[in-house]
């Protein structure tokens, strides 16, 4: 079984993430299961979902420890996850930082050492930074798909079951961006 948490902030898209690859895993025909914590999500809030896939899935919730995959679109949200990595865990972490509000009133201030902090504690950390390939993609609203394709590079589908997924779950006007995003989400890991 495969246990993936997607973690962001209200209007990031960590949903549709998700349901990207529920419908992958789905198609291949696993079992799958999800959940989705939406906390503030309207005031951008903490969002996460946790997706599990395998021959049998009983439970949409992943305990604490049991991660195989973060993907945190928000370098701040990683931390939120941590304790549900296992000891093997891979961690994808966007290097953008948004405000949460006791920042944005001035109550707290937000952390300066979150990357660093991270690689020294956790192996496998890997931090892309999408600024050009959000760019490259020609909307900041791709973000969740150019981390998709992060994670594609580490999971065994394969790409054309990733596009399709994508296709059957974007808007037509928009799927040749999203498409294209996923892709330069890919050449982010080696």
């Amino acid at each position: 079984m495969k246990n993936v948490i997607f973690a962001g902030v209200g209007g990031q898209g960590v949903i549709l993430a998700s349901k990207v690859l529920m419908e992958v895993a789905t198609k291949k025909g696993y079992d799958v299961k999800e959940s989705e914590v939406h906390g503030m999500a309207q005031r951008g809030g903490s969002v996460d979902c946790h997706v599990r896939y395998g021959k049998e899935v009983y439970s949409p919730l992943i305990p604490k420890g049991g991660a195989d995959y973060v993907i945190s679109l928000e370098l701040l949200e990683s931390m939120r996850k941590l304790e549900y990595l296992n000891k093997d865990a891979v961690l994808i972490v966007n290097r953008e930082q948004i405000d949460p509000a006791p920042v944005v009133i001035g109550a707290m201030k937000y952390p300066s050492d979150i990357e660093a902090w991270l690689k020294e504690n956790f192996a496998s950390t890997v931090v892309v930074d999408t600024t050009e390939a959000l760019k490259e993609a020609g909307t900041k609203k791709a973000l969740n798909i150019v981390m998709v394709g992060c994670l594609s590079k580490y999971l065994e589908f394969d790409v054309s079951d990733w596009e399709d997924a994508i296709k059957s779950l974007v808007k037509e006007k928009f799927i040749e961006q999203n498409l294209k995003a996923f892709h330069l989400g890919r050449e982010l890991v080696n």
